[in-house]
């Protein structure tokens, strides 16, 4: 796609966007919310330090600690006589991590988490130490140093109480650490971009690449796979800009999720998709209930006889079924339906998972069934 023809293009989407934009059907999304740009991406870093300045909520046994101070203020030209044991009580070591995001430039600033990594009580007040922080690849991206914001609080007696509220070991430092190393992007190589959609769909990336021919040109776009769509795209990194910028602002009617039943094990929540569907089945459902209780009855012997008072146990077994009602389901039955027949036998959410399964082993459901 040479210089002319980007440019015509870039004029023409201008006038195409109001036309989409008005004639979209209301369940579009722009692609800024359903795809990223391949390569643009921040990165993990991550540091060590010491934050000074604590109101003897410091580590106590931590050896790294007085390690650490011990090395620092020997670079400070502090000497250290050998064999000599401080506490640290103002002292603590912490793991200082952040985000890089993409295209950030030296001298900007990121925030930066500050986490103790001792037997530190709080943070609270305390003031972080110069601290380098590094990437994946052991390089240095950024300098941290700043005094700490910490959101939780802790109080201690000297007869073993505390009071606590919210986490008093981790704080933040906003605009806390200078960047000094630039990361190096791929987004001004080549002649293309790939767009990578957050979840894969192949209804989703033919939409979208079909929208970005209609807008831009034909050929201008091409779906890799489910996930990924090529779009062509100009050398000059200015008007690369713009391009992305009108990429990113088209709206494209993502395709409909798969039929999918979600259970969280754990916490008895399930999810329905709107697709799901059931074939005829007719469902009974009761609950079972048990109930084995204790008794201590004393046993005691008449006026003159020979014996003795014992202590003899009684158990007494209950056993309770609900009321299970039957339920018809209809063919091709929808979510709303669902919910409504499971509503009206009063099933628990316990329960409602224990008939998704049977409707599942039967073959009436027609989802996946996924348990989390």
């Amino acid at each position: 796609m040479n210089a002319t023809r980007i440019r015509t293009a870039l004029i023409a989407t201008l006038a195409a966007l109001a036309v989409v934009a008005a004639g979209s059907p209301a369940r579009a999304e722009r692609v800024k919310d359903l795809a990223t740009l391949a390569g643009v991406r921040s990165n993990q870093l991550v540091g060590y330090g010491l934050v000074v300045g604590l109101d003897g909520t410091g580590d106590s046994q931590a050896p790294f600690a007085k390690q650490s101070m011990t090395n620092m203020l020997t670079q400070l030209g502090v000497t250290i006589p050998a064999g000599t044991n401080f506490q640290l009580k103002n002292v603590a070591a912490v793991s200082v991590s952040a985000q890089l995001p993409p295209f950030v430039k030296l001298g900007q600033t990121i925030d930066i988490t500050v986490s103790s990594i001792g037997d530190s009580k709080s943070l609270r007040g305390g003031a972080l130490l110069m601290t380098p922080l590094k990437g994946a690849d052991g390089k240095v991206y950024a300098v941290a140093q700043g005094n700490l914001v910490v959101g939780g609080f802790a109080a201690f007696g000297n007869d073993g109480s505390k009071i606590t509220t919210n986490i008093p070991s981790v704080g933040r430092i906003p605009n806390g650490a200078t960047v000094e190393r630039e990361v190096e992007s791929p987004f001004a190589r080549g002649d293309s971009l790939t767009l990578n959609l957050h979840t894969a769909d192949f209804t989703t990336a033919k939409r979208l690449s079909d929208a970005i021919n209609r807008t831009i040109g034909a050929g201008s776009a091409r779906a890799l796979d489910g996930a990924s769509v090529k779009v062509s795209a100009p050398r000059d990194p200015s008007q690369r800009v713009s391009f992305i910028s009108l990429l990113e602002n088209l709206e494209v009617d993502p395709g409909d999720a798969p039929a999918k039943v979600i259970i969280n094990s754990r916490t008895g929540t399930v999810v329905i998709g709107s697709h799901v569907r059931v074939a005829p089945a007719a469902v009974s459902h009761g609950s079972l209930t048990v109930t084995i209780s204790e008794d201590q009855k004393v046993s005691q012997p008449a006026p003159l006889a020979a014996g003795t008072t014992a202590v003899a146990p009684q158990s007494n077994i209950n056993v309770t079924e609900g009321e299970g009602r039957m339920f018809l389901f209809q063919p091709g039955i929808t979510l709303d339906e669902i919910v409504r027949a499971v509503n009206q036998v009063g099933a628990a959410p316990s329960d409602l998972v224990a008939i998704l399964e049977a409707l599942k082993e039967v073959g009436a459901l027609r989802a996946e069934l996924e348990v989390i």
